[in-house]
């Protein structure tokens, strides 16, 4: 079997009401969907992360990758990745994730020529049933959903969640600007979900070491499992770390600072973030060895998600629940999404690689909708419109 064509083709996923966050608003996600074809007229499907790796598939790694054998993913990523120790010393990770989102697709092309499901390539199941936090913010109303605007709705809105779904897990932003905002929304929500219920928090660094410190030390008797980025750097984080016990978690994944510093306590990433999930399964095991925690980011299409899923279902150092925006997203490309999860748990899928399908038709509407709209802008300020928001907001 040989790799006959790559293509990447990036797409808009709306949510149901953009929500806030420290430095913006967040309509939806631009992803980019890959598709590796090979001569034996089977396809794999990935998903890159960013529109920035769109170009660099299509007009150098799929020439390059022409006519290689899909399963040798080293030759593959010798093809299109420099070496990694130089690469962040001049143009970043631009080629790293853009190749993520190839190497995905090969693993799943890998598990459809075997008819096997990834979790079992990876090693077999330690899970099935993956458990996944819902999601709450303050929301812009669209229509008849969204406007959650004060804690009072943000807490309905979660009880909401309970009641119709069975959620118990629950992560939500934590960085109005305003403190007292933010400790009355978790107050609330504690009363709203139960004493029983998991609550993490996400402050997108918006916030000073010193209103940190004052904010975490209100929120101890709410049992906050996690709160992440709550400051802006790793050291900020070590001296908080002095004045909290509650733990922390970032999406930078720098793996040696946090041994040095003992902070975080967990990684939340992407697996392209990473380089693919090969790359990720040997940041996964390092974790464990330093006893760092680890789970998966939100936002994804359903292809990143069905990858999580069974990355997750492979792993068994993954403990905790995985972010999730699935219940805020109205479209997706493959046929058997958007995934929503019931009972806090989303079943690993059993066909073959991804166990997924690429919905053409969600594909066409999906592109359709970014070359209408461009891509998502996550930074939007509705305060001052034109003008980027900086921190810390207090």
């Amino acid at each position: 079997m040989k790799i006959k064509s790559i293509r990447a083709t990036p797409v808009n996923i709306p949510l149901e009401a953009p929500y806030l966050w420290s430095v913006g608003t967040y309509p939806g996600t631009t992803k980019v969907i890959v598709e590796v074809h090979t001569d034996d007229e089977l396809v794999g499907i990935g998903e890159a992360p960013s529109l920035d790796c769109e170009p660099i598939i299509n007009k150098f790694m799929a020439e390059q990758l022409k006519g290689l054998d899909p399963f040798d993913l080293a030759a593959c990523e010798e093809r299109c990745v420099p070496d990694t120790r130089v690469l962040y010393l001049t143009e970043g990770n631009l080629e790293l994730k853009a190749f993520g989102g190839i190497e995905m697709a090969l693993w799943d092309l890998k598990g459809k020529a075997m008819q096997m499901p990834l979790y079992k390539l990876l090693g077999g199941a330690v899970r099935k049933a993956i458990p996944f936090t819902e999601y709450y913010s303050y929301r812009l109303p669209v229509g008849t959903v969204g406007g959650e605007d004060s804690p009072a709705k943000v807490a309905a809105y979660c009880a909401l969640m309970r009641e119709r779904h069975g959620s118990t897990y629950f992560e939500g932003k934590c960085s109005t600007g305003n403190p007292a905002t933010d400790l009355q929304i978790v107050k609330e929500v504690r009363a709203a979900v139960g004493a029983d219920a998991m609550l993490r928090l996400d402050g997108n660094k918006a916030w000073s070491l010193s209103t940190a410190r004052r904010l975490l030390a209100d929120l101890e008797p709410y049992n906050i499992r996690n709160f992440e980025d709550p400051v802006a750097t790793y050291f900020e984080m070590e001296k908080l770390r002095r004045h909290s016990r509650i733990p922390f978690s970032t999406h930078d994944p720098d793996l040696k600072l946090a041994t040095r510093l003992g902070v975080p306590d967990t990684f939340v990433m992407n697996l392209t973030v990473l380089g693919g999930i090969a790359r990720t399964l040997k940041f996964i095991a390092t974790c464990e060895e330093m006893g760092i925690d680890f789970w998966c980011y939100s936002g994804e299409t359903g292809i990143g998600s069905a990858a999580y899923l069974h990355v997750i279902a492979a792993t068994r150092h993954i403990r905790e629940p995985s972010q999730s925006l699935f219940r805020f997203q109205t479209d997706d490309v493959i046929e058997e999404g958007p995934f929503k999860p019931q009972h806090n748990i989303i079943p690993v899928p059993e066909g073959p690689g991804l166990g997924i399908t690429l919905s053409p038709t969600a594909l066409d509407r999906c592109h359709e909708r970014f070359l209408r709209e461009g891509e998502y802008n996550q930074y939007y300020n509705p305060q001052q419109p034109g003008v980027f928001a900086r921190l810390p907001l207090d």
